[in-house]
């Protein structure tokens, strides 16, 4: 009776020791474990949640950013065109100078340099014309960007409000993403959920 005794307190001492080591050392790895053929433990590599965006795709395909370049390229060549006329007009007055002078037209030298005056401060007026559209355009372009970058963000934190990717990544040609699984690339997704939305305002 006594070595059966014995023995019962060995094994529940061992069972306890056995389930402390299986409860406290096996909490350490969350990760799934496979056995492999030689016996040896491999962990098995879970799917990371990230995803990648390529911003090209999405820039050709996003209504609201086919319709601001258009504005913007629309807006450009609005100002192209007023300075080549500008610019036209000017050179045609500098011809029709450079001809009178020619053929001593003038009828006084302060007369001569009153027209060359005039015509350069023209010319001055020109450049600051010139300087004041490129900045007006950069500036309308910034404000662009920084809108679709807003739009983006906010329809990315609702797209992800459930958690399901830890990182979204964009991608722009293949700078910054230069091999991936394609089931990774939400592209596709993104722009027709964002032209549903743009749409339907």
């Amino acid at each position: 009776m006594n070595k059966i005794s014995i023995i019962i307190d060995t094994l529940l001492c061992a069972a306890v020791v056995v389930l402390y080591v299986l409860f406290f050392i096996g909490k350490k790895s969350t990760e799934p474990v496979v056995v492999n053929a030689e016996g040896e433990v491999v962990a098995v590599q879970q799917e990371l949640p990230v995803a990648y965006l390529n911003l090209d795709s999405l820039l050709v395909n996003y209504s609201f950013a086919i319709e601001a370049n258009d504005k913007l390229m629309s807006k450009q060549e609005d100002a192209r065109l007023k300075l080549n006329t500008r610019a036209r007009t000017l050179q045609q007055e500098a011809a029709d100078f450079q001809r009178k002078l020619d053929n001593n037209a003038f009828l006084s030298r302060e007369r001569a340099e009153s027209e060359a005056n005039k015509l350069q401060r023209k010319q001055q007026e020109l450049q600051e014309l010139e300087a004041k559209l490129t900045q007006d355009i950069m500036l309308e372009n910034q404000n662009l960007n920084l809108q679709l970058a807003d739009t983006l963000t906010a329809f990315l934190e609702e797209y992800n409000a459930d958690g399901r990717y830890k990182m979204i990544i964009s991608n722009t040609g293949k700078d910054n993403v230069l091999m991936a699984d394609p089931k990774l690339d939400i592209t596709a997704e993104v722009i027709a959920a964002l032209n549903a939305r743009y749409h339907a305002k």
